[in-house]
């Protein structure tokens, strides 16, 4: 099964509030948080409240209301913290999926990470 879902997984057990976090926003389908290791000024963590694994997964099986309150969410909380191309010097959001990925955390999620130059994504091979 590609897209099986480990209800142990560290989100799983924040959603469930066996973890502490400390949250940005929270909606219907959506749960933001700061992160613990932030690698920039503003590293905010963005997950759906649903069983999604990859970025794949929740654009593939995922409600209409979900996705929408998911992007939605990750646009509000971007123009909050003043990051967006208009009102700061922009972000980068990083989703990681399976091994090539290097995703740490079987729960799709997004950073969104800003207030500094971050430089290039990836280098050259």
């Amino acid at each position: 099964m590609p897209y099986a879902y480990d209800d142990q997984n560290i989100f799983a057990r924040i959603l469930r509030g066996e973890i502490p976090n400390n949250t940005v926003k929270e909606t219907e389908h959506t749960l933001a948080f700061a992160d613990i290791q932030p690698q920039a000024p503003h590293h905010v963590l963005v997950i759906p409240k649903g069983r999604y694994v990859t970025a794949d997964h929740f654009a593939a099986e995922a409600s209409e209301a979900e996705i929408v309150d998911f992007w939605r969410t990750f646009g509000s909380i971007c123009a909050e913290l003043g990051v967006t191309p208009d009102a700061g010097d922009g972000y980068r959001i990083i989703s990681n999926a399976g091994e090539h990925g290097v995703q740490e955390v079987p729960h799709f999620h997004l950073h969104i990470l800003g207030g500094r130059g971050l430089g290039r994504m990836l280098q050259p091979a």
